[in-house]
């Protein structure tokens, strides 16, 4: 708009011109620097989030007109314009269109409405090539002709000759036409998908949190949905080297498996290649180049079978996905299509190989702790057998004793409770689950030391409660077999002539037990670094030596804890914390 007023009131000023001055030249000059100062003051106050596409355009423009500013000013100088210098300057502005055709496609607002067809491009730089290459040709015969002397003119015809059949050769080469639209394509148009909002989506697909959707299927569902496909297959690889289908979404069934040693296995491994089944059949070159495969059975008896996409994560196919026709068939599916695809199946990949190992995770915690469980009462029932053994020794000289009798009964009894209560607890850590009660654990002390009373020739126990009614909140049977293998454990290291000393006291909101015995002691190396480590014991083959671990772990899920002390020769102390039953408000 500046350039046309300027060009409509150049006429004003003629009349002011001094004589000899041609005024078309100094319209022509005057004009050139007005652009020059717009285009000055554009780029100065331009905001600096545009200047990127914006300094392109100041470039170009600038670029033209300042060349037109040195003509016209060499002009004026010499009152006439150069004919070399005028000739120049159509090549200056061609010079000039590329700059300014990248600042047109920079900005969000000038190249929006431009639009080329890719057709035309495609036919355009064949042309162009051919062009070129036709002309190197003939510089090329030229300088055979030149230089062959006697046979200048024969070397010269088969040169051409040969030269335009390899041209027509590659004119007519799918291959080479086919890497051309996709360099065309990639590097001069717009993408087709808003890459933005497909990535989004297809996240969003694989991560949500839909129970009745397992993750196979919905690894489908988003890569489908990708190129509008109705339905699609995933086959995953096993540890037997087979890859077998684990899911499919409208889709029927298939029960065939497929090995990793088979050359359509190896192939998509290798090249990481989406197979499309309709252009297998009417192009099957562009495949054979890379690698000889035949199609499966399975896959071949499937109708609605269209792509088949390798699931490709650190260099190794996890599995792969067959999809179904898309409803409109797709004629345009290329290599953009592919790409995306072959980025959200990596993705899915992910994702898969994710979940398969957190499923096998899940499976060997519970595993783990089912064997945890079984180690821990393999120690109680190793107890309980300690106690029938001795009922089992002494019964010879004691059978006739009717008070032994009646104590034989009454442990046989609590043993067989107490294996009852096991298998019970064993079933509920498994489901993730423990009962818990109200205990009394002045009570509890109470009926666990005389249990270990009653365990033959023992040292001196000794216990006293700082008051009753000391209530914590577990489970029962495990508490008190917490309780009883502390004293155990002092019983073992303390001689018979020695004490045993078990206090209960409440602290705050803890209550505190502490069981101190008399024995042998530990030192401050086994108690940092082995005292409650799993299987290390200082009983030799009679102890197992996960029961302070157990005990540790019981308490710490309680939210209490233990401490211990001990001195070589002096003895030990053991603290146990358990927080206290909350009193209910009314």
């Amino acid at each position: 708009m500046v350039l046309l007023v300027l060009d409509r009131h150049i006429s004003q000023f003629i009349p002011l011109l001094p004589k000899g001055i041609d005024p078309l030249l100094t319209g022509y000059l005057v004009q050139a620097i007005s652009v020059l100062v717009l285009l000055e003051q554009m780029l100065r106050n331009t905001r600096k989030d545009m200047m990127w596409a914006v300094k392109f355009f100041c470039l170009g423009l600038g670029g033209i007109y300042a060349y037109d500013f040195y003509l016209y000013s060499e002009a004026m100088l010499f009152q006439h314009v150069d004919s070399m210098l005028w000739q120049s300057r159509g090549l200056i502005n061609a010079l000039m269109v590329p700059v300014i055709g990248i600042a047109i496609s920079r900005h969000p607002e000038w190249s929006s409405g431009i639009f080329l067809s890719r057709h035309v491009v495609f036919h355009t730089t064949t042309l162009l090539g051919g062009g070129i290459y036709l002309l190197v040709i003939g510089f090329g015969g030229y300088y055979v002709r030149n230089f062959g002397g006697g046979w200048g003119v024969i070397a010269q015809t088969l040169f051409m000759f040969g030269a335009i059949i390899i041209l027509v050769l590659l004119l007519f080469s799918e291959t080479l036409r086919a890497k051309l639209r996709v360099l065309i394509n990639k590097h001069f148009f717009h993408y087709k998908y808003d890459y933005r909002d497909e990535w989004l989506r297809f996240i969003y697909v694989l991560s949500s949190f839909d129970e009745t959707i397992p993750l196979p299927t919905r690894s489908i569902q988003a890569i489908a949905q990708i190129i509008e496909s109705p339905g699609g297959m995933l086959w995953m690889k096993r540890d037997n080297n087979i890859y077998l289908p684990v899911a499919r979404w409208n889709m029927p069934a298939v029960y065939d498996s497929e090995r990793d040693d088979t050359d359509f296995i190896k192939f998509m491994e290798e090249n990481d290649w989406v197979i499309n089944l309709d252009e297998f059949e009417w192009n099957p070159g562009v495949y054979r180049s890379r690698g000889f495969f035949s199609l499966p059975e399975w896959l071949r008896s499937l109708q609605s079978a269209w792509l088949v996409m390798p699931l490709i994560l650190q260099n190794q196919m996890l599995g792969f996905v067959v999809l179904a026709h898309a409803k409109n068939r797709r004629h345009n599916f290329n290599w953009e299509d592919i790409d995306l695809l072959k980025i959200a199946c990596r993705q899915a990949a992910s994702y898969l190989a994710q979940h398969e190992a957190a499923q096998a995770l899940s499976e060997a915690r519970r595993f783990d702790d089912f064997n945890r469980l079984s180690t821990y009462m393999v120690h109680d029932l190793k107890n309980m057998i300690a106690q029938l053994s001795l009922i089992v020794s002494n019964a010879a000289k004691h059978k006739n004793n009717p008070l032994f009798v009646d104590d034989v009964i009454s442990t046989v009894e609590n043993s067989v409770e107490k294996m009852n209560r096991l298998l019970s607890n064993l079933k509920d850590d498994v489901r993730g689950s423990e009962d818990k009660e109200d205990i009394d654990l002045c009570s509890l002390i109470r009926r666990e030391v005389d249990n270990r009373k009653r365990a033959g020739n023992t040292p001196n126990i000794e216990m006293t409660c700082a008051e009753e009614n000391i209530i914590s909140n577990a489970n029962h049977d495990r508490l008190a077999s917490v309780i009883s293998h502390i004293i155990q454990n002092a019983q073992d290291a303390t001689p018979v002539s020695g004490n045993i000393y078990i206090k209960l006291h409440k602290h705050i909101n803890h209550a505190i037990i502490e069981i101190e015995d008399t024995g042998c002691g530990m030192d401050d190396d086994f108690i940092r670094t082995r005292l409650f480590r799993p299987f290390e014991t200082t009983k030799g083959k009679s102890g197992m030596g996960i029961g302070v671990f157990e005990a540790r772990e019981f308490l710490q899920r309680l939210g209490g804890d233990i401490e211990v002390e001990s001195e070589i020769g002096k003895g030990t102390l053991f603290r146990l914390h358990l927080p206290l039953q909350q009193k209910k408000l009314a």
